[in-house]
């Protein structure tokens, strides 16, 4: 009767089991070793009468290898169940419609660029590319700034040898391109350039586009009509702009130009060091040197030449208060 019983309650709770560590838990309850339902059964044989143990252990002996069968059999099921579950949650759909990639957005700086590069190129310029790692003749000599001239301390050059730097601006372009063309000369000169150079507003590595213009007759009016006409289509007619004199050894006269700071709206901001005005580009009538040292006439030739920074021009356009960022 006893053994009916147990037999009755194993097939109830393999019924009911449906994961293979509760059939492992269940096994253990009648099978196991030291414990089990079944052991127990046979470890009390050596306490019924002699002549009763063979028939008892018969009996004993079918129950387990019917009791092995069935967690074998519910072992089978169980895995075959989980892994139709598995193929079910993992199987591929070939006949839905695919996915569209999220792709990225195009970067500030690309962008401002491209404008600035479309708005001179408008204005009648052509583009021309250099060398980032350059001769410091053509970064320094060329430009009217000789070994001991104190504008080189401006620029903090990184130094591949005594005569080879990271170019500190994009004006070496304009050395190499006079040295191969004659005038007239209407380009612009964008790309990568690096100074030691880390603040909120400067980077160790960043973007400028110089500007150049040589033919027999021009001024310095036409030089400011250029950049006006410049900073109008980059940022609208009622931006504030000034020019501020100043020096450059490859330019003279010299001028800086100022927007007002569209960061703070002229309030004073950490960005415009509270001053109102960011500095955006520097220019001015080419100097009379730099053409001797290429070769042009300058009683024949006359010229002017600007230079901007990409990213502050990206910072006024985007809002942006930290160049770092």
């Amino acid at each position: 009767m006893e053994l009916a019983v147990l037999e009755n309650e194993a097939k109830a709770k393999l019924d009911s089991c449906h994961s293979l560590d509760g059939l492992e838990q269940l096994r253990i309850e009648y099978l196991g070793r030291k414990e089990g339902k079944i052991t127990h059964l046979l470890r009390g044989l050596g306490k019924l009468p002699i002549d009763a143990r063979p028939e008892a252990g018969s009996q004993i002996n079918s129950l387990k290898e019917l009791i092995t069968t069935l967690f074998s059999d519910k072992q089978t099921a169980i895995i075959a169940n989980e892994q139709n579950q598995r193929l079910f949650r993992e199987k591929i759909d070939v006949t839905m419609t695919g996915f569209i990639p999220q792709v990225g957005k195009r970067h500030p700086i690309t962008n401002v660029l491209e404008e600035i590069v479309n708005i001179f190129m408008g204005l009648g310029f052509e583009v021309e590319e250099g060398p980032e790692v350059e001769y410091s003749h053509y970064n320094f000599d060329a430009l009217n700034i000789p070994q001991d001239h104190p504008a080189r301390d401006m620029h903090d050059t990184f130094y591949i040898s005594d005569t080879v730097v990271l170019r500190t601006h994009t004006s070496p372009v304009q050395i190499r391109v006079m040295q191969g063309k004659n005038p007239p000369l209407r380009i612009i000169a964008p790309g990568r350039v690096y100074r030691r150079d880390a603040d909120v507003s400067h980077s160790p590595m960043f973007h400028q586009v110089e500007g150049l213009l040589v033919d027999e007759k021009t001024t310095f009016g036409e030089l400011k009509a250029v950049l006006e006409a410049f900073l109008v289509a980059m940022f609208g007619k009622d931006t504030p702009v000034r020019f501020r004199p100043s020096f450059f050894p490859f330019t003279e006269p010299s001028c800086e130009v100022d927007i007002g700071c569209v960061i703070c709206n002229r309030k004073g901001c950490g960005v415009c060091k509270q001053t109102k005005w960011l500095e955006v580009l520097g220019a001015g009538m080419v100097d009379p040197e730099v053409f001797k040292g290429v070769g042009y006439d300058s009683e024949k030739y006359i010229g002017f030449a600007f230079g901007l920074g990409v990213e502050r021009l990206a910072m006024l356009k985007y809002g942006i208060d930290n160049i770092r960022l």
